[in-house]
């Protein structure tokens, strides 16, 4: 238990330090960023942004990517305040509209730190950030035919319908999109690493796979 302790106790400290020196200005105008950006996205279903740079080039060069499937589950990560946040993108491919899903801890700075000890109250849509290239730091994308794409789009769902509680040390964002890996059939890191480095190991554990079947993987 104490062993256990000392691990909670450096993760916060960790946590705090990665943030630098403003790291109590910075959080304390992101939380109020953040939550005008979760109460507007609340109320939207789905989200119309415009692709990355990359994503626009590479479907420029190759017109029939759809071929691929036409469904895809994007899982990315991207920069915070502290370790970073992992989340998914998910949509039709040639559509702009994309569904965010990942999972986050509901409030202010102190409801993150608080998730460092226990379990704190969640939200899994859409975060601040997640919508913005400038601050992604890795992405792997998988495409799905039709039929399997409907059956992890509801597997989506469900997770984000009965994920209620945070928590750095069990339910955290890389468990949250490691859970849809999963589901999938992909091979997934350990749920501790950090978001960056999470999507990153996801994509090489499955060797770059673009296509995913789920009655192969069954």
């Amino acid at each position: 238990m104490t062993k256990r302790l000392s691990h909670l106790t450096l993760c916060l400290f960790a946590g705090l330090g990665a943030a630098g020196i403003g790291f109590s200005g910075v959080a304390h105008a992101a939380s109020v960023t953040e939550r005008q950006a979760r109460a507007a996205d609340a109320k939207v279903a789905s989200i119309e942004t415009p692709a990355d740079a990359a994503s626009i080039k590479t479907a420029a060069r190759k017109p029939a990517a759809s071929a691929k499937g036409p469904y895809y589950v994007d899982f990315r990560a991207r920069t915070a305040a502290s370790w970073g946040h992992a989340f998914v993108w998910y949509g039709k491919t040639g559509e702009r509209t994309v569904d965010v899903a990942g999972l986050t801890p509901a409030g202010d700075v102190d409801r993150y730190i608080l998730g460092y000890i226990t379990w704190v109250p969640s939200e899994t849509g859409a975060s601040y950030g997640d919508l913005d290239p400038e601050y992604l730091t890795a992405h792997y994308r998988v495409y799905l035919n039709e039929a399997d794409g409907k059956r992890v789009f509801a597997y989506i769902k469900h997770l984000k319908e009965s994920s209620p509680v945070w928590s750095a040390e069990i339910s955290n964002c890389t468990s949250f999109i490691g859970d849809i890996a999963e589901f999938m059939g992909l091979k997934t890191p350990s749920r501790w690493t950090r978001p960056e480095n999470y999507v990153k190991e996801l994509k090489a554990l499955n060797n770059g796979r673009q296509v995913v079947r789920l009655s192969a993987a069954e």
